[in-house]
């Protein structure tokens, strides 16, 4: 198991470099430089071409990627043209926004869709299943930004309950309790809102492996044993289940790490997708750049995290 996974790393290194390559001509070819939205009619345009010629922005392409990877195997991605600070630095700052939202959305997520899919698949055809399905079917079709906005007009303006922006409270000194829980109350609303957008596709698998596995012949067998209903469902049914659920954990964790773009821009959340956008906004390439190749590592991990949990929850199954 482990060589298939020392493999599966070393085969990532090239994948990440032909990533780094797209991503750093792409960046390069977009419209304007970081610069060119601080062009005003009192702008001198030989300062603006000094600080291009300062930047290196008006060297060849390959001497710029040169220079970029060579500084990247060293964890140093340039700083930052609007923000001032190094890129490491300010994507660290806001990863750790995201890791938090994105655990407290994990544990929403999970505790909401797994319930939900199980019991619709125990209750086949009952009330509580249609029910299950139409919630699935609308969570489905809504947009991700329709969702947010609706729960932060009403929860957020309309009943003043939870904070429509930031992640904390700025007059709460860091470090302490109120500091902390303040933090968690700003995640709730949009932690619930990209939970809620995500249950679907948990829920309909759990659902479908639910019913299938209702009629296997090991289900029928402990049933004639005379095994409990409950235990049937939970040390049989259950974990057979879990397996099309586990083979995708790993893409949700790391995709939920990426950060969301519609989620943490509606509600003006600090964390790495709203950065993404303001650094487009602004051609912020070594930001932009930066935060593609974790997007690309990320996802590359997410694979190799669903291979190990599916041999863990399913003992059949092992990487050789």
């Amino acid at each position: 198991m482990w060589k298939t996974v020392v493999r599966r790393v070393v085969i990532m290194i090239p994948q990440l470099f032909i990533l780094s390559l797209l991503i750093f001509i792409m960046a390069k070819n977009m419209p304007g430089d970081p610069f060119t939205g601080k062009i005003t009619p009192e702008t001198d345009p030989a300062r603006i071409e000094e600080l291009r010629e300062l930047n290196g922005l008006n060297d060849p392409w390959y001497q710029q990627y040169v220079r970029w990877m060579g500084n990247a195997f060293q964890g140093e991605f340039g700083n930052s043209y609007t923000y001032k600070v190094k890129v490491s630095t300010l994507i660290g700052e806001r990863a750790m926004n995201t890791f938090w939202l994105s655990l407290l959305t994990a544990v929403m997520l999970y505790a909401i869709a797994v319930p939900l899919g199980v019991l619709a698949g125990r209750f086949h055809n009952s009330w509580f299943d249609r029910g299950v399905v139409l919630y699935s079917f609308i969570s489905f079709a809504i947009p991700t930004f329709v969702l947010a906005l609706i729960l932060l007009y009403f929860f957020g303006y309309q009943l003043s309950l939870f904070p429509t922006t930031g992640s904390v409270d700025v007059r709460e000194a860091p470090g302490t309790a109120g500091y902390y829980m303040s933090k968690i109350y700003h995640m709730i609303l949009p932690a619930f809102t990209a939970a809620v957008l995500g249950t679907t596709g948990i829920i309909q698998y759990l659902r479908t492996e639910v019913v299938d596995a209702k009629s296997m012949d090991y289900v029928r067998t402990a049933r004639a044993k005379g095994v409990p209903a409950r235990k049937v469902y939970s040390k049989h049914i259950f974990r057979n289940s879990l397996l099309p659920v586990a083979a995708f954990i790993g893409f949700t964790i790391t995709g939920l790490l990426g950060g969301s773009i519609f989620i943490e821009t509606i509600f003006a959340y600090p964390g790495m997708g709203h950065l993404f956008i303001q650094s487009i906004s602004s051609r912020d390439y070594s930001v932009i750049t930066a935060l593609v190749m974790l997007y690309g590592f990320l996802a590359l991990l997410g694979s190799l995290l669903s291979d190990i949990i599916m041999s863990i929850v399913d003992p059949r199954i092992r990487i050789e």
